[in-house]
């Protein structure tokens, strides 16, 4: 393709799975207890839309991959530390709360206002990418909130290919149910990928790639613009974990046809 694509990632901030997460309510409103201790990684389903974009980078002459992040600046630089050594790209930081209770739309203005402000941008070249879903928010709905702010119409979610034909147009495998896909056609960008898995594996961590990205990300922090993201005119009631339940009886001397047919009796009661 003459002149290539711009690939812009959106990618968030969350909290390491493995560390117990617990939600308080605080003066403010909801959040995590002891939240600015927790590690922080790269939002799962947008580290997802940085790989597969990267490989595509590679393949399209021509291209560019842009990473832009909203988190605290403190937490962001803990993150590129690790995120930065597996591909390479442009950077471009947003310094706010990356909570799970922010808003979608207030976290969408913020990065829309930063991809506009991108140098070089042409919205006929651009592939903005991030995650289908959100370990954070999981509301999936501000990547598409930051593609309507931009302008583009074109929309794809749970994307797991996406392929540049002869021509310039582009197709797109979208999941659907039964392991199905839904393969859809665009002439061209400007489009919004919503990745879901994608079919690349995490690359391994390079230490060049992330001294020359650290080149890059020490300066963009130093820049980043501060900006209040949070839930305004939304009322929280209560932020606490699920409740586990357990039914469990204690039997002798049941068969294995027995226990397998009150197991099947139990699951055909829950449907």
């Amino acid at each position: 393709m003459s002149g290539g694509l711009h690939f812009v990632v959106c990618a968030s901030l969350v909290p390491d799975p493995l560390q117990t997460l617990e939600p308080v309510m605080g003066p403010s409103g909801p959040s995590l207890k002891n939240e600015t201790m927790l590690p922080a990684v790269l939002d799962p389903w947008a580290a997802h839309a940085l790989y597969e974009s990267a490989a595509l980078v590679k393949k399209i002459a021509g291209s560019r991959l842009t990473l832009v992040t909203l988190g605290p600046k403190a937490k962001v630089q803990q993150v590129m530390m690790t995120a930065g050594q597996k591909v390479a790209f442009e950077f471009v930081a947003v310094d706010g709360s990356a909570s799970g209770f922010t808003e979608s739309m207030e976290t969408a203005a913020a990065l829309a206002e930063a991809i506009r402000a991108l140098p070089n941008l042409e919205m006929n070249r651009l592939v903005l990418a991030g995650g289908w879903e959100s370990a954070s928010r999981g509301a999936g709905t501000t990547l598409q909130i930051v593609g309507e702010m931009l302008g583009i119409r074109d929309q794809f979610q749970g994307v797991d290919e996406f392929h540049v034909e002869a021509d310039g147009s582009l197709k797109i495998l979208e999941r659907l149910e039964g392991g199905r896909y839904q393969v859809s056609r665009c002439p061209s960008p400007p489009v919004v990928i919503g990745w879901a898995t994608g079919t690349l594996p995490e690359p391994p961590n390079n230490p060049q790639i992330g001294m020359m990205n650290m080149r890059a990300v020490m300066p963009a922090l130093q820049r980043a613009k501060t900006v209040a993201v949070g839930a305004q005119g939304v009322r929280f009631v209560a932020a606490e974990l699920p409740k586990q339940k357990r039914e469990t009886r204690v039997v002798k001397d049941a068969s294995p046809q027995d226990i397998a047919r009150e197991i099947v009796e139990w699951i055909r009661g829950r449907s």
